[in-house]
C-alpha cells in the first residue's frame, strides 16, 4: 500500500514536470539573455535613491534578473553594499527577482491558470509597495546604517558571476588574477561566464546581439540559472507528489476549515497558514508552484494561495543568510515584515479578484492551451535546451583558439 502510494506521488510528480519543461527552459533562455546585457555594477548605480523611480526601476530589474532565492538575496546583498537603498534593493529588487518573474508566470499559467498569474503580479506589485513603505517609514534609517555596516565588516568572499559565497583556503577554489587582484569563484563554469561578462562589458548592444559571443554568454547564463534552481524545482515536484499522494483530503479540510467559507476569518486564516506552509517546507521560487497545486486542491482559499507562494524569501536558511548579512535586528525586520504583507496582500487579491469574478472554482487548474501541445513543445524546447548545452560548455569564443583569453586573463 505504501509502495503503491510512493509510486503514485512520484508519477503526480512526474506529470506535473512533464507539462512545465518548455516553459522552464523558455523562462530560463529570457533570463540568461537579459543577464548578458544588463550588470549588477550598472544597476547599483541607478538604485540609490527612495523615491518612486528607484522603487519602479528595482523592481523591472529584479523581473529581469530571474533567480532562486538564494540567488536573489545574494545579488540584493550586493547591491545593497555598493550603495542601493534600502527601497530598491530590499523592498522592490529582492521579491521581484523570485516572484514577478517569467519562467514562474510561465509554470503558474500552465499549473494554475491565468488568473494566478495576473494576481502573482497585481499582488506582488502591492506587496513591494507595502514593503517600500514599511522600510521608507517604519523601519529606522540608522537600522539600515548599522546593517550595511555589518555587512562590509563580516562579508566573505564572494563569487564575483553567481553571487555565492567561497572559502579562499580551500583546495578547490578556482582563481584568477585580475587588474584589481585574485577573484575566487565556486566551479571553473563560473569563472568563464565572468571573464566572458568582462569581455562583454564594453561592447554595445549591437555587438552583443549580432556576435557568436553574446549569444554564447547568453546561453552560458541560462545554463547558470539552472545551475542555481534545479534542486528547488525537483524538491518542489516531489514534495508536490509525494504530500498529493500521502496527506489524505481530510486532513487539509480541517487545516482550511478555520472560519467560515466565504468570510473575512477563512480568508485571512488561509493567508497566515499559507505564509506558515511556504516557510516550513523550505521549497522556494518556482518550486513552490506545484505544492500550491496541491493547495488550492484542497480547499485553501485563492488569496491563500498567493500568500504561500510570497512566502519563499523567509524560510529558514534565508532567514539565517539575513542574519549573517545584515544582523539579527535587520533578519527580523525582514521576516516580520514579509509576512505580514504576504498575508495583507493575499486577503486584499483574494477580494479584489472575487470582485472582478476572476476566482476559478475552488480546485479548478491548468492552463488553456490547446490539447497536445505539451509534446510538441516539449520536443523544441529539449532541442532549444541541448543546443545551450552544447554552446555553453563546447564551444570557445570568436576566433580565439581554446584558452587563448584565460592566458590572457592570467
Amino acid at each position: 500500500m505504501v509502495t503503491e502510494t510512493f509510486v503514485e506521488g512520484l508519477r503526480l510528480a512526474g506529470e506535473m514536470f512533464w507539462e512545465t519543461w518548455w516553459a522552464l527552459v523558455l523562462g530560463f533562455t529570457i533570463a540568461g539573455a537579459v543577464e548578458t546585457f544588463v550588470s549588477e555594477e550598472k544597476m547599483s548605480a541607478v538604485l540609490g535613491g527612495n523615491g518612486w523611480r528607484e522603487l519602479g526601476l528595482g523592481t523591472v530589474f529584479g523581473a529581469a534578473s530571474s533567480s532562486c532565492s538564494f540567488g536573489a538575496v545574494a545579488t540584493t546583498k550586493s547591491l545593497f553594499k555598493k550603495g542601493a537603498s534600502p527601497v530598491a534593493s530590499l523592498a522592490a529588487f529582492q521579491f521581484a527577482s523570485t516572484n514577478l518573474v517569467i519562467e514562474l508566470g510561465l509554470v503558474m499559467w500552465i499549473l494554475l491558470g491565468w488568473q494566478f498569474v495576473l494576481a502573482d503580479y497585481v499582488a506582488g506589485l502591492l506587496l513591494i509597495g507595502l514593503l517600500a513603505v514599511t522600510v521608507k517609514y517604519v523601519v529606522p534609517e540608522a537600522w539600515f546604517t548599522a546593517a550595511r555596516e555589518h555587512l562590509r565588516s563580516s562579508e566573505g568572499v564572494r563569487d564575483p558571476s553567481c553571487g555565492m559565497e567561497v572559502d579562499p583556503t580551500s583546495d578547490d577554489i578556482v582563481t584568477l588574477e585580475t587588474g584589481g587582484g585574485t577573484e575566487y569563484f565556486c566551479s571553473e563554469s563560473c569563472k568563464q561566464a565572468y571573464q566572458e561578462q568582462q569581455r562583454q562589458e564594453d561592447a554595445t548592444w549591437r555587438d552583443r546581439l549580432l556576435t557568436r559571443d553574446g549569444w554564447r554568454l547568453a546561453s552560458k547564463n541560462a545554463l547558470g540559472e539552472w545551475g542555481m534552481l534545479w534542486k528547488d524545482i525537483v524538491a518542489g515536484f516531489l514534495i508536490a507528489g509525494l504530500i498529493g499522494a500521502f496527506v489524505p483530503r481530510e486532513w487539509w479540510t480541517t487545516l482550511f476549515g478555520l472560519g467560515a467559507e466565504g468570510t473575512l476569518g477563512w480568508v485571512l486564516a488561509s493567508a497566515i497558514i499559507g505564509v506558515v506552509i511556504g516557510v516550513v517546507t523550505f521549497v522556494c521560487s518556482v518550486g513552490n508552484v506545484p505544492f500550491a497545486v496541491i493547495l488550492w486542491n484542497n480547499g485553501i482559499a485563492f488569496g491563500g494561495v498567493m500568500s504561500f507562494i510570497f512566502a519563499d524569501l523567509i524560510v529558514p536558511t534565508i532567514d539565517d543568510a539575513y542574519r549573517r548579512y545584515y544582523g539579527l535586528r535587520m533578519a527580523a525586520v525582514l521576516f516580520v515584515s514579509i509576512f505580514i504583507t504576504a498575508v495583507i496582500s493575499g486577503v486584499v487579491i483574494h477580494y479584489l479578484w472575487g470582485g472582478l469574478g476572476l476566482i476559478p472554482p475552488q480546485g479548478e487548474a491548468g492552463g488553456t492551451a490547446p490539447a497536445g501541445y505539451t509534446l510538441y513543445l516539449n520536443t523544441v524546447f529539449t532541442l532549444l535546451f541541448l543546443g545551450q548545452v552544447y554552446v555553453g560548455h563546447w564551444t570557445t569564443g570568436g576566433d580565439e583558439k581554446p584558452g587563448e583569453h584565460e592566458m590572457q586573463a592570467g
